[in-house]
């Protein structure tokens, strides 16, 4: 078992490193310009001049890709950031002091969680517009549930221990016992946490964008390209087998890393 884990922390962090260099390759330098059109070079399949081909406006693929990648992750950091940020603020007060406030708060959060993600994003997208940053909005608030449930549940169990008893005798006050003392023992959980939060965002953000709710052109991104791509998936199957590969590549990467 420990053996397995340590594989998959090697292979995720092989797989992770992999698609960091290629989002940093991408801030610098494209092969081309990702919006650069060429009518004489649609629906062109992979070749030397184009190593993954060519979508129907003649963009080159690769491009679009390395471009794609960073909006697609841009949307996903942003969003874990507020999901965790705030979760863990919800969950840190909720486990920390119980009562009645613990109970109105949490079963807040549990009507928010018992909607599927992808449709309440729908609804929250639907009435503020659509765009990268309200996706961004949206999927954040989805988010907070599941941060503010598992930093809770730590909360409740590390408050009864010897340490923070000891804090409050010496006279510590409950903000420094709530985020000094015990969300650092925390971190662990809300590290693993975070990594699955980061694969359920970019997913989150290829299927709110492949409906076309996500990300707007000029701009690309990889659910974007999915969504361009559906129409050609006979014609020109490699216009959808990039950025399906690399959300994949990403995704599975993370998973091991987190497991690892």
């Amino acid at each position: 078992m420990k053996r397995n884990k340590e594989i998959n922390f090697i292979l995720g962090c092989i797989m992770v490193g992999i698609v960091i260099c290629i989002l940093l390759i991408g801030i610098f330098y494209t092969p081309y310009d990702p919006d650069q059109m060429d009518g004489l070079a649609k629906n062109m399949a992979p070749n030397l001049k184009h190593l993954f081909g060519t979508d129907n406006f003649g963009r080159d693929i690769l491009s679009r890709v390395m471009a794609g990648s960073k909006i697609t992750f841009l949307v996903a950091i942003f969003t874990v950031a507020i999901g965790a940020g705030i979760g863990t603020l919800v969950g840190a007060i909720t486990g920390f002091y119980g009562g009645v406030l613990d109970e109105i708060i949490m079963r807040l959060n549990d009507a928010l969680a018992s909607f599927p993600s992808i449709l309440l994003a729908l609804v929250i997208v639907s009435v503020v517009d659509i765009g990268r940053f309200n996706l961004i909005f949206a999927l954040g608030i989805v988010f907070i549930p599941s941060f503010a449930r598992v930093i809770r549940s730590e909360f409740i169990t590390l408050k009864e221990m010897d340490f923070v008893k000891n804090a409050k005798l010496m006279g510590a006050s409950d903000f420094r016992i709530m985020f000094i003392h015990i969300l650092p023992n925390t971190r662990k959980i809300l590290r693993t946490s975070i990594m699955i939060g980061f694969n359920n965002a970019i997913l989150a953000e290829a299927g709110m964008s492949y409906l076309g709710l996500g990300v707007q052109p000029p701009l690309s991104s990889l659910g974007r390209m999915l969504s361009e791509a559906q129409p050609y998936l006979f014609n020109a199957p490699w216009y959808a087998l990039a950025p399906g590969f690399m959300i994949v590549f990403t995704v599975l990467g993370f998973s091991m890393l987190s497991d690892g």
